[in-house]
């Protein structure tokens, strides 16, 4: 009689079950790839969606917090041409746009004239909006935190080392 293989303890997930269909019609593969990148995927949508909803209860949706936080970060005045947000944000300025006039008439900003160049705009957060992203930004990271949890510090930090080693390689 032959002895059947113990069952692996480790917990499964969604992934493993896609890996397993492949390995079953396309033994040929290897699905390195799709296991690392399922799941980064996987973890984007899920990491995504809990973080609008700490966003929405503050009235702004992820992309809004990006301008406010990218102008919170540029540090004081907290001004930076709609170039410059553009430009950090990856948006058309179309995109960009849309975007400063929900939060301009929210008070969450102010669009003026550059004092360096008249034919420029600047844009600068309103205390409101200063207010507004300090605590939004800590919600948001909350939400990380809580998602953190399942790793150890060390797991943590190795685990930002090898994604961050994966942007660089990508070019992303």
């Amino acid at each position: 009689m032959t002895q059947r293989p113990e069952p692996d303890p480790s917990p499964r997930d969604p992934v493993d079950a896609i890996i397993e269909q492949w390995a079953v019609v396309r033994p040929d593969l290897d699905t390195t790839a799709m296991e690392v990148f399922g799941r980064v995927y996987r973890l984007s949508r899920t990491l995504g969606d809990r973080m609008e909803k700490a966003y929405a209860r503050f009235g702004i949706s992820r992309g809004e917090f990006d301008v406010l936080a990218t102008l919170r970060r540029s540090g004081e005045p907290y001004t930076l041409s709609p170039r410059q947000l553009s430009g950090t944000l990856m948006l058309t300025t179309g995109g960009m746009t849309g975007r400063l006039d929900k939060l301009e008439r929210a008070g969450l900003l102010r669009r003026s004239p550059d004092p360096h160049d008249r034919r420029a705009l600047q844009v600068t957060l309103t205390e409101e909006g200063l207010r507004l992203i300090d605590e939004a930004v800590a919600a948001g990271l909350a939400v990380q935190t809580e998602a953190l949890a399942h790793l150890d510090e060390e797991q943590a930090g190795h685990l930002a080392g090898l994604l961050r080693t994966l942007v660089l390689g990508t070019g992303s």
